[in-house]
Parts: structure tokens; C-alpha cells; sequence
């Protein structure tokens, strides 16, 4: 049973995805690209742990929550502005799913923990946020490692793939192993994990 909190916070993590205005085009329906990665990353949570906590569940839907309005090419085209983008990107999900979660009458406890795993600290330690980062592996591996596919060389698909699979946990990369790939996507993931 849902409570009112995670009803009102749902539906404004939504709204505020809503407004994005990139659109992704998925078996033939336009929808606002992040609105359509927060839906994959709540339905594969539970999928995936059916018995999540709420915390995971929002942290999930809230994972990219407004990212367009921190676009990559405004920081450096290299490593560094890279890993910059990323951090700075961790906190701006997490301060707009605070604000949220304020909104919708959360304590202070609940939100600094859902802040903790949108930032995905303690990962391979805390059980909920190694939960966190297999789902969004597992909706990258399932959704996202197509178009890679044709931006990418084969040696940088191989190292995406292998870093993508050192993230996760066990139950994860069984999961995944699932996934209903194309026989060419599996081939560069076996040849990835030299399987």
C-alpha cells in the first residue's frame, strides 16, 4: 500500500520529468526522455526487488530527475569535466529530490537517506545502494547499450561493457544475463567478459 507522501512525491518527480524537452521515441510513442527513464528505472526496480524500500523506490524514480537542465557540454570536454559533471550532477538529483520530499511532508531522516543513495555512497557496502546501481546497469544494459553501440568503437563498447558489470552485484549480472539482447550485443558482451 502506497502512502499519501509517496503518491504526492511520485507524481511531482514525474511532473518535474515531464517538462523535459528532449523526447525519446519508443515503440512508436514520444515520450520526455527522462520521464521515460525514470518509468524503466521504477519497473525495474520492482521487477527486480519487488520488496524494496520506499527510499529505493524513490531514489530510483528520482535518479535523473531534471538532468537536462545541467548539460554535459557545459563543463570540459574531457576526464575531468567529466567526473566534475557527474559529482555536481549527483547533488543537484539529490537537492531537487529533497525539496520534494520536504514538499510532500518527509522527515529529515528519510530524505538525507534517499539523498545518501541518488548519491550513491557506500556503493558495494550498503546493500540499498548496490540495489540502486544494479537497476540502473540493468535498465543501461537493457535500454541504452544499443545506441552506445553505434556511437562507439569496439575496444570502448568492450571497456563500457566491463566497467558497467564491475558495478554490480551477483543477483545483478544474473539478471541481466536475461536481458533479451540482439545475438550481436551479446557476442560484445561475452567478448567484453571474456566469456
Amino acid at each position: 500500500m502506497k502512502t499519501i507522501p509517496f503518491l504526492n512525491a511520485s507524481a511531482w518527480i514525474d511532473a518535474e520529468n515531464e517538462a523535459d524537452p528532449n523526447n525519446e521515441i519508443y515503440q512508436d510513442v514520444t515520450y520526455p526522455k527522462e520521464l521515460l527513464y525514470s518509468d524503466r528505472m521504477y519497473e525495474k526496480l520492482m521487477t527486480f526487488q519487488p520488496s524494496a524500500s520506499e527510499a529505493v523506490q524513490i531514489a530510483a524514480k528520482a535518479q535523473h530527475i531534471c538532468r537536462w537542465k545541467m548539460p554535459r557540454e557545459t563543463y570540459p570536454m574531457d576526464r575531468v569535466g567529466y567526473l566534475k559533471w557527474r559529482e555536481d550532477l549527483k547533488k543537484f538529483h539529490s537537492k531537487t529530490t529533497a525539496d520534494i520530499l520536504k514538499k510532500a511532508g518527509y522527515d529529515d531522516t528519510f530524505i538525507d537517506r534517499v539523498s545518501f543513495l541518488i548519491e550513491k555512497k557506500l556503493l558495494k557496502k550498503d546493500e540499498e545502494t548496490q540495489l540502486l546501481e544494479d537497476v540502473i546497469c540493468l535498465v543501461f544494459l537493457e535500454f541504452y547499450l544499443n545506441p552506445f553501440v553505434h556511437k562507439h568503437d569496439t575496444e570502448k563498447l568492450k571497456n563500457i561493457i566491463l566497467k558497467t558489470w564491475n558495478k554490480m552485484s551477483d543477483k545483478g549480472h544474473q539478471e541481466a544475463l536475461k536481458i533479451n539482447f540482439s545475438p550481436e550485443n551479446f557476442q560484445l558482451i561475452k567478448d567484453a567478459l571474456g566469456l
